[in-house]
């Protein structure tokens, strides 16, 4: 009975230890990835979008990069980790895509088409990276 109590509270404790790391940005970055400190002039505002973001839908955990960003465009790159199938993709990185950087209303965007989403906006609000699509909404926050 006591090597029972002893088996079930290590599974409790390894459990807790390495959900947080479940969320983790994949070790397997993609080849052709270039990362690029923004320039120092840029607004801070803007130089936010820059880094690592992940998140979280129902079904799909999202990662997203932001490799590079100017104050006309940003090179973004997306993984997806989660059942094969849905939004009509594998797991893995889906590949670089080309944004446009927009100010409105005194607020930076990054925006850019994808086929299956359309026009996807990403906005910053607070601590968090939203993005908006024909698929819905997603809510990143910032990983190292």
């Amino acid at each position: 009975m006591k090597t029972f109590v002893v088996l079930a509270v290590s599974i409790v404790l390894v459990s807790i230890l390495f959900c947080p790391m479940a969320m983790a940005v994949p070790s397997i970055m993609p080849a052709d990835l270039q990362i690029v400190q923004p320039d120092p002039s840029l607004p801070k505002e803007l130089s936010a979008f820059f880094g690592k973001w992940e998140g979280l839908d129902p079904r799909v955990e999202w990662f997203l990069i932001v490799e590079k960003i100017d104050e006309e465009k940003a090179s973004l790159y997306w993984y997806r980790r989660g059942p094969a199938g849905d939004y009509g993709a594998t797991p893995g990185w889906l590949g670089r895509v080309k944004g446009n950087v927009d100010k409105e209303r005194g607020k930076y965007k990054i925006w850019y088409f994808s086929t299956g989403y359309g026009n996807t906006v990403l906005t910053l609000k607070g601590e968090y990276l939203h993005s908006s699509s024909s698929a819905g909404t997603l809510r990143l926050r910032r990983v190292p």
